[in-house]
């Protein structure tokens, strides 16, 4: 078991490099000769194809959260986690059908402008700010940490800060050739993550089944981690009893059973993947029919996440417990890092390379976003409103970089605690802070035209103060006798209700509290959305896709329920 990098890995790395800086610059360079305005540069509308938004928007999402994060939480909690994955591509159906002929016909370019078309300037300034707020001290910080924690591992320990520069650079080198050049990079980068990821869950396969005693077989590795932790191919986490262990209740407390079903992890995607800034970007690329292809695409393609990022997690617990792996650096959030020791000498290489792609694109596609909603929805609009289009340009840049120095500076010692609490329930716990309202807010806007703008303001703020109060307060709200506890690794503990249940809770009053008061207002809001006849039919080549990736989720459920 090598620790380090060789020559070769470090060779097969900086060939990635210079491919992706490489194709970057051509596209930008064909795009800087006819595309100067500012659509172009946020947008790239009209140019991308159904496979570019598909690749893209997987690139965007796949970043250090899934292969650090999700491998942690595939070694502590197992294939459950997989849920995040296959109902995502449930999610995305949902998006392609009923969402995204919303978004087109209503030309949204931005989220915060979908909320000013809907409901009125004060709703889409408040959550302009949320967003900002959330992509760069969530979303930016915990990919730029949990990918220069595992990178830096590989490459020796001691390097920390200068690996996270680097990927803070390379995705900047990215970004700031605007959308086109984000979206045309990430199918390579989508190319080498699946391609390594691939790479990595065999060898780890095959690594079981070498120490094991059944030869260097990936389907009897596999066979070996169901035999050796049974427990970690189970789809539904049992609710804690009387009798259960603190490992036991820390795991419901991630992923509460079939509690997780009922709300939690469907207005997690949905909300990820349907009121999100990097989905009408790379949607908005495009027609209706090419839009709903690229992101079926994208859902058939989250169907083989969990076989990159948690099937390695797993593999990584079996050999722990049976002594084959060295302490894990970093908890549960090193698992990853430590499957990699296993890779041979430039394959190695290939995974770091895999690795790194999909932290910079999904860097890169998070700071386009951030420039998109603070050059559309509040420079141009609040503070320089006669700004022309090659100047929206350089303003946008400028965010780019001020988004991602922000991202540095408060990870360089981990001030936001992402370490602590593990980087893949870090995300999703505190994106789930403003995800009800925000979901609550977008779902009644689309849907029910009677909600009224003040409805909208209440429910987001509602929405996050819930969310405060059930997650943190709760033993004041329900008493310690009716909640959980959970002991961190600093010694201290706290009682607690699951977060997904939290989400619920917040979701469920929120939506309560908007309906009671837009029953207050006229019966259709005169800024309700109109739909037209046959709006939401789908073609039968797009039923095909529908139906097969459904078929595979339903398969995958049945084996491992």
């Amino acid at each position: 078991m090598n620790q380090n990098l060789a020559f070769a890995d470090y060779a097969v790395f900086i060939i990635y490099f210079i491919v992706v800086s490489v194709y970057g610059y051509t596209v930008y360079s064909k795009r800087k000769q006819d595309e100067q305005d500012a659509k172009a540069y946020f947008l790239a509308e009209g140019n991308l194809t159904w496979w570019a938004i598909g690749a893209s928007l997987i690139a965007s999402n796949i970043s250090a959260e899934q292969f650090i994060g999700m491998s942690g939480e595939g070694f502590f909690l197992g294939i459950a986690v997989a849920a995040y994955e296959w109902l995502a591509a449930v999610a995305l159906i949902i998006v392609a059908v009923w969402f995204i002929p919303v978004y087109l016909k209503n030309k949204i370019y931005t989220m915060p402008q979908f909320l000013k078309t809907r409901y009125n300037e004060s709703t889409a300034l408040i959550m302009a700010v949320f967003w900002l707020f959330l992509y760069v001290f969530v979303n930016l910080t915990s990919i730029l940490y949990l990918g220069a924690v595992a990178i830096n591992g590989l490459a020796g320990g001691e390097y920390l800060h200068l690996i996270m520069v680097g990927l803070a650079v390379f995705a900047l080198f990215i970004s700031l050739g605007g959308m086109k050049v984000v979206a045309y990079t990430d199918v390579i980068q989508v190319a080498v993550l699946i391609i390594g990821g691939l790479v990595t869950s065999y060898i780890a396969l095959t690594t079981v089944g070498q120490y094991f005693g059944v030869g260097e077989n990936a389907i009897a590795g596999f066979k070996v981690l169901m035999r050796e932790a049974p427990e970690h191919f189970k789809m539904i986490i049992p609710k804690p009893t009387a009798t259960s262990s603190q490992l036991e209740i820390d795991k419901y407390l991630t992923f509460p059973g079939l509690m997780s079903y009922v709300a939690g992890i469907w207005i997690i995607n949905l909300n990820y993947w349907g009121c999100n800034q990097y989905i009408t970007q790379r949607a908005l690329g495009a027609d209706l029919q090419t839009a709903r292809t690229g992101i079926l695409f994208a859902g058939i393609l989250k169907l083989l996440m969990p076989l990159i990022v948690m099937l390695p997690g797993i593999a990584a617990y079996v050999l722990y417990q049976n002594g084959h792996l060295p302490q894990l650096v970093g908890g549960k959030d090193g698992a990853y890092s430590a499957i990699l020791t296993f890779l041979p000498t430039g394959l190695k290489g290939l995974s770091v390379a895999a690795l790194t792609a999909a932290i910079v694109a999904s860097l890169a596609g998070k700071v386009n976003s951030i420039s998109t909603i603070y050059t559309l929805d509040i420079h141009k609009k609040y503070i320089q409103k006669d700004a022309g289009e090659k100047q929206q340009v350089n303003i946008g840049r400028i965010a780019v970089f001020a988004a991602m120095l922000l991202a540095v500076l408060f990870t360089w010692n981990d001030i936001l605690g992402i370490g602590g609490v593990g980087g893949f329930t870090y995300i999703q716990k505190y994106t789930g802070f403003i995800s009800p309202g925000v979901f609550a807010m977008f779902f009644l806007g689309m849907f029910w035209k009677r909600t009224t703008g003040a409805a909208a303001i209440v429910g987001v703020i509602l929405g996050f103060v819930l969310s405060v109060l059930f997650n943190e307060y709760a033993p004041a709200i329900f008493g310690n006798e009716t909640l959980l506890y959970t002991a961190y690794p600093n010694g201290k503990g706290a009682y607690e209700i699951p977060f997904h249940i939290c989400m619920g809770l917040s979701f469920f009053f929120t939506m309560l509290v908007m309906i009671l008061m837009s029953f207050a207002g006229p019966k259709v809001n005169p800024k309700a959305f109109e739909t037209e006849p046959g709006m939401f039919k789908v073609k039968p080549q797009t039923t095909v896709l529908i139906v097969i990736t459904l078929l595979i989720i339903v398969a995958l459920y049945v084996k491992f329920w």
